[in-house]
């Protein structure tokens, strides 16, 4: 397979969210702000890019019996690495992800691409994957996030787009979009639409 073809088909043809419909956990609990969309889609690439190399160089070390476990093992290293080094460095949006960090030793897409690709490919291959797969998801995410925090706020990455007033009362800003987007049932809205578009243009 083209490398170039390794790393596309991972944003679209195999893309984890709108395609795959994968990791709808992290996809529907973080997507309030396009910056926590993609601060959890770089995360989640990191892991999978690093964990997608180790378990490509030791596939055929580990016994067929403890498969699984030996691969959330790797996994669960580097996404406390991750862990720790968002805390250390990026606090804030460490603290807006909350629990969706460590969960992503859970992630079935870091799971499934250990099983599916990288116990089965040489290591440079298993990052072209680790990286589309990651690229897709990020995309995703940033994508979601950053629709959802336009139509509850009227903003993008934070930035005001003149859609606020200040209310006179308290002298606080609100803004004239719905604040249903940026709630539960918003993530759903939003996540259907973009998915149907996605795959509309995806196949032609």
């Amino acid at each position: 397979m083209n490398k170039l073809s390794l790393v596309l088909r991972g944003i679209v043809k195999d893309n984890p969210t709108f395609v795959l419909v994968l990791g709808m956990c992290p996809t529907l609990g973080t997507t309030t702000s396009a910056s926590n969309g993609f601060g959890m889609g770089v995360a989640t690439m990191a892991v999978l890019i690093m964990s997608n190399l180790v378990i490509s160089l030791i596939k055929n070390l580990i016994p067929d019996k403890v498969r699984i476990p030996a691969f959330i093992v790797v996994i669960a290293s580097f996404v406390t690495i991750i862990q720790m080094l968002m805390q250390a460095y990026v606090p804030s949006l460490y603290a807006a992800l909350g629990v969706f960090i460590p969960l992503i030793v859970v992630n079935c897409i870091i799971l499934g691409r250990a099983e599916a690709f990288a116990s089965k490919n040489s290591p440079f291959d298993s990052v072209l994957d680790g990286i589309g797969i990651g690229l897709g998801f990020t995309l995703s995410l940033t994508v979601i996030g950053a629709v959802r925090e336009f139509l509850g706020s009227g903003s993008v990455f934070g930035h005001s787009l003149g859609l606020n007033y200040t209310d006179a009362a308290t002298g606080s800003q609100m803004s004239y979009m719905p604040l249903v987007f940026i709630l539960a049932p918003g993530a759903f809205l939003v996540l259907g639409y973009l998915m149907a578009l996605f795959n509309k243009f995806a196949k032609k």
